[in-house]
């Protein structure tokens, strides 16, 4: 019997049966034959990530990912590595050839579909809270950067999207990749840096976002960080 997962599912139904995960939509906006394809590639390119057993238009069958999210509990010693491993993945991913992906996130791509997309209004970033579409997307344009540092992006490079083995806090694994694509870098770093200070992941906080930006190796920009935050709202 199927198991439903109702965490980290991205808009689709997603069930699990003993090693094998299942995820369902019949939403058009929500392209899995499109996420099949990232993850195959990004196996490809050596960067742990789940294996795709079926992929078809509106499911995506794949081979359970081994190691905890780093979103569970991790003990208190562990989590500065956790950080450590994180910054590691991106640091991987960001260095693999722009040229050689095949799937494009560059602003000229997404800010047009932001603009056109439908918001939750309910579920906006506590200083968006109250915000109208048309502000969100008036914020989006005036605050669009005029220059992008292009690499391979993962695109929602949250904690719950990463799993680590538990033994060795080593990346075993990314999952919901939906959004993989050549971006600016600051697409990856802006995500995951909210997603460490969340009131939702409490073992980590401001000082987890420093640890991972100085291993990454970079100073923080506060505007495309707010600029990226900002389109996230749209995904």
């Amino acid at each position: 019997m199927w198991e439903s997962v109702t965490i980290g599912r991205g808009g689709a139904r997603v069930s699990r049966r003993g090693g094998v995960y299942r995820k369902e939509s019949d939403d058009p906006r929500i392209d899995l034959v499109a996420e099949g394809e990232r993850l195959t590639w990004l196996r490809r390119q050596g960067i742990p990530a789940a294996e795709v057993l079926d992929c078809r238009p509106g499911l995506l069958v794949t081979a359970e990912v081994p190691g905890r999210s780093a979103a569970e509990p991790w003990p208190v010693a562990d989590r500065p590595r956790v950080v450590d491993a994180l910054a590691g993945l991106a640091r991987a991913l960001h260095a693999l050839p722009v040229a050689d992906c095949p799937f494009d996130r560059r602003l000229a791509v997404t800010v047009p579909r932001a603009s056109a997309a439908e918001v939750d209004l309910d579920d906006l970033d506590d200083e968006r809270r109250g915000w109208t579409r048309e502000r969100l997307v008036a914020e989006l344009l005036a605050t669009r950067p005029r220059e992008e540092d292009l690499a391979v992006c993962h695109g929602d490079l949250c904690v719950p999207n990463v799993l680590f083995d538990p033994d060795t806090c080593q990346v075993s694994g990314v999952i919901d990749t939906d959004r993989l694509g050549v971006a600016d870098r600051w697409n990856d770093l802006a995500i995951v840096t909210r997603s460490l200070t969340a009131d939702c992941n409490p073992q980590y906080g401001p000082w987890a976002a420093d640890r991972f930006l100085d291993r990454y190796g970079v100073a923080p920009d506060p505007r495309k960080i707010a600029f990226y935050r900002l389109l996230d709202e749209f995904c």
